[in-house]
């Protein structure tokens, strides 16, 4: 097992510069990065960058702040911890306690990283994924972009099972579900649990250096200096425009 477990970190490795590659991610993030910086009105001190790192993994890492939809949001986390507790202790049964007893506790959090991906997993796939909750599809409707949820799903599922019922058959289950999982990166969303924290620490730092990713200042609507560059705002909204709403967020789609 421990051959199996490496080669399956190497299919990872590999698959994901190879999808930086194919993506050309690494290409985009340098050249807009030099763009970012001709249009940035300040120059970002490495302290702040520190402060900024910091601030993203608490908020877009580990808290998962970019969902502004709730339950999504929960779901992610309990796919996320559940799946990072389950690999943390798969490599520590295999690798430390090869061929001794393990602590009582491994195999309790084993348990519980595996249930905790099939909690969130199925909870996405049946009632929060946007294209059953919002777009009406079915929900065994497939797709090649839920490679990667779907063999998340089977991983943990057939990991549970074979604890349960101590059976070849969902063991030879569990290691194929596993193989589709890590050596499918090129074709699935798996890389892109290392390109979202770069790109909201990019984000982030586009924000503090004033370049705002070349996208226009969002002005404060009752400045007389604004009114007087845009006159249509006071002509169509007065010179103290009212909130304009929570627009496509009043409501859930679901008008299928």
């Amino acid at each position: 097992m421990q051959v199996y477990v490496i080669a399956m970190v190497i299919l990872v490795a590999g698959g994901t510069l190879l999808d930086t590659l194919h993506k050309k991610s690494a290409r985009y993030f340098f050249e807009n990065t030099e763009k970012q910086k001709k249009s940035a009105s300040r120059q970002v001190s490495g302290g702040e960058k520190v402060a900024i790192a910091v601030k993203t993994l608490a908020v877009d890492v580990l808290a998962s702040g970019e969902f502004c939809n709730q339950r999504r949001r929960v779901a992610h986390l309990l796919g996320m911890y559940g799946f990072v507790l389950f690999v943390v202790t798969t490599a520590i049964l295999i690798f430390g306690y090869a061929e001794s007893a393990a602590p009582a506790i491994l195999p309790v959090l084993w348990h519980v990283g595996a249930l905790l991906v099939c909690i969130g997993g199925y909870w996405f796939w049946f009632a929060i994924r946007v294209d059953v909750s919002a777009e009406g599809h079915p929900w065994y409707r497939v797709m090649r972009a839920d490679l990667f949820i779907l063999s998340l799903l089977a991983t943990a599922t057939f990991a549970l099972l074979w604890s349960v019922f101590a059976a070849t058959f969902f063991f030879v289950l569990f290691i194929a579900a596993a193989t589709v999982l890590f050596g499918t990166v090129l074709w699935s969303k798996f890389a892109h649990m290392f390109f979202k924290p770069a790109a909201a620490f990019h984000k982030r730092v586009t924000k503090a250096d004033g370049s705002r990713e070349n996208l226009p200042e969002v002005p404060d609507l009752t400045d007389p200096a604004v009114h007087a560059r845009y006159p249509d705002i006071p002509e169509y909204l007065g010179i103290n425009p009212p909130n304009m709403g929570l627009g496509i967020k009043r409501e859930a789609p679901s008008h299928y």
